[in-house]
């Protein structure tokens, strides 16, 4: 399966070890993680800004995403979707690399249900999903 990280929950990967953490850990060894250029500046202006990480300490959390994750080029999507226009950023990479799912905690983009064919879940619900395939 083809799944975007949005950059809530990659935020939230890199800050503490809980659902987030092993939601990234179990998706980089089951599925296929889609990202985009947008998404590791977004994560980066945050973990910087709001987190105080350092830049050596960015240059690390970069690497090993994009050692682990497919970095797919997006187009600007031809109509707003989202009612924040950044959140369309998430979608476009949702969309040039054929997913299946955008898993987020943006409130946002939760209330689109889907675009495309592609499923917007929280990361709770991914695991309920995972959870019962075994």
């Amino acid at each position: 399966m083809k799944v975007v990280l949005d950059t809530n929950v990659l935020i939230s990967a890199f800050i503490s070890h809980g659902v987030c953490n092993e939601l990234l850990e179990y998706c980089a060894l089951n599925h296929e993680i889609i990202l985009s250029e947008f998404i590791l500046g977004e994560l980066e202006e945050k973990l910087t800004g709001k987190f105080g990480f350092s830049k050596r300490e960015i240059n690390s959390v970069i690497r090993i995403l994009k050692s682990r994750c497919t970095i797919v080029q997006t187009e600007v999507l031809p109509f707003p979707v989202s009612r924040d226009p950044d959140d369309d950023n998430i979608i476009a990479a949702a969309i040039a690399g054929l997913c299946d799912c955008i898993v987020t905690g943006d409130k946002d983009l939760l209330v689109l249900n889907q675009v495309s064919g592609i499923q917007i879940i929280p990361p709770n619900r991914f695991w309920i999903v995972e959870s019962n395939k075994s």
